[in-house]
């Protein structure tokens, strides 16, 4: 029933679509020169031989699955990979990530013709989603074609998960598509599976990523231009959190001479605005964006570029994740916790609520319930060495615990690799 109108409202809606993926194009949000795959006409024609599809909604949900990825292209019946995600950002970071064999589509919006569209053309032999994506058409499509698929890292939220207890018929529709559930923690599984889904429990794919890399010419020239400054680093922070790292800067800046803050945006188009803000203060901030390396005077660095997150996660000891400190969820804790630094965040971090359950509870990071106390956490990893390395290395003796189990996802997908045909029976 639900999906039925569903599938009549979204059919309604399509002109409403197309209005919405112009207003996104007008905010910088959309390829226009590849609107096309967002209606599911793809650029570029199906590879021969086998193919897999893996979906993944935006960067740090791709990166997840790189080294999946990699293992995927190297199996003897060479399948190739299509990688679709819904942002610029993940699509620009992929078309520089992804490995030979593999490449990026834009996943097309959720209408009935262009799922349809979209299938036609690639006839995946197996559909690996991510996480906690679910848009009815296509899921609706992959299961009426029969394509074996499996839902990997899957998540599922105690909010959404209320949410998805108001449809429990259509929910456990929808997850019928997935022949396979993979889930990050016990507590996800046991939300999916209340829902419907033979959830199991293997592990977070994020794990097992690679920390993200940095160009050595960049970070050379990044490195000379901070000299021996101290510098602490406010990691995709979201609208309302530059406020805060600012206020954090001006609250240490008088007790730590030389003090240099690195704001990292989430969405690098907001840099010219973050930059106009803080200059409105009357601080001194250059902007990467615009060229410019950290100046001697600086107060500030907005460092609003793609694909350089690496790179200042290597400058900088004392790391927030942002996200944390408005309603969002958080980001990815253990992208800097791989890379030696120690990580601070805010109290909003449901999305990556085992992740950092298990660093808290190993002292591998530091939880702070408002900005007031960031600035005391963050000025008193900046001024004690042994209370940094005391974080960092309980952060690593995490990540290196849970690093299999991209192992772990690759035995359980096993048997649809073999139904496929990609992999061959023992």
């Amino acid at each position: 029933m639900l999906q039925t109108l569903y599938r009549s409202l979204t059919t309604l809606g399509g002109p409403a679509v197309r209005l919405y993926l112009d207003r996104r194009r007008q905010a910088g949000k959309e390829d226009p020169r590849r609107r096309g795959e967002r209606l599911g006409h793809p650029d570029r024609a199906r590879p021969d031989g086998p193919l897999v599809w893996i979906h993944a909604a935006s960067v740090g949900e791709a990166n997840s699955v790189l080294a999946l990825i990699g293992r995927l292209v190297e199996l003897p019946a060479r399948p190739a990979v299509l990688m679709t995600t819904g942002t610029v950002t993940s699509a620009e970071l992929m078309d520089r990530r992804l490995p030979a064999g593999a490449f990026h589509q834009y996943v097309p919006v959720d209408l009935p013709d262009a799922a349809a569209r979209f299938l036609d053309h690639w006839r995946p032999d197996l559909v690996l989603w991510t996480e906690s994506e679910i848009w009815p058409n296509l899921l609706t499509a992959i299961r009426e074609r029969r394509i074996p698929a499996a839902l990997i890292n899957a998540r599922l939220s105690a909010r959404s998960f209320r949410r998805w207890q108001l449809a429990p018929g259509f929910a456990s529709s929808l997850l019928s598509t997935f022949r396979v559930t993979l889930a990050q923690s016990e507590g996800d599984a046991e939300r999916l599976r209340r829902l419907g889904a033979a959830a199991a429990t293997v592990g977070n794919l994020k794990y097992s990523a690679e920390p993200p890399p940095a160009a050595d010419e960049a970070l050379t020239a990044l490195r000379a231009a901070v000299g021996g400054r101290p510098v602490w680093l406010f990691a995709s922070s979201h609208p309302g959190e530059d406020e805060i790292a600012a206020a954090v800067h001006s609250s240490l800046a008088g007790r730590i001479d030389g003090l240099l803050t690195m704001v990292v945006p989430r969405h690098a188009h907001r840099g010219a605005d973050i930059l106009a803000l803080l200059r409105g203060r009357g601080m001194a901030v250059s902007r990467r964006g615009e060229g410019a390396l950290p100046a001697a005077g600086d107060a500030i660095y907005v460092a609003d570029t793609m694909g350089e997150m690496g790179a200042f996660y290597r400058l900088a000891p004392v790391v927030c994740m942002g996200g944390s400190f408005v309603p969002h969820g958080g980001q990815n804790p253990l992208e800097p916790a791989m890379l030696g630094c120690a990580v601070l965040y805010g109290p909003h971090m449901w999305n990556f609520a085992e992740i950092a359950g298990q660093l808290e509870a190993a002292g591998g990071s530091m939880p702070v319930p408002d900005p007031d106390a960031l600035a005391d956490g963050a000025g008193r990893l900046l001024a004690d060495g042994e209370l940094r390395s005391r974080l960092v290395s309980a952060a690593m003796g995490v990540t290196e615990h849970n690093r299999r189990a991209i192992d772990r996802v690759f035995d359980a997908l096993d048997p649809l690799l073999r139904d496929a045909g990609i992999r061959a029976a023992a």
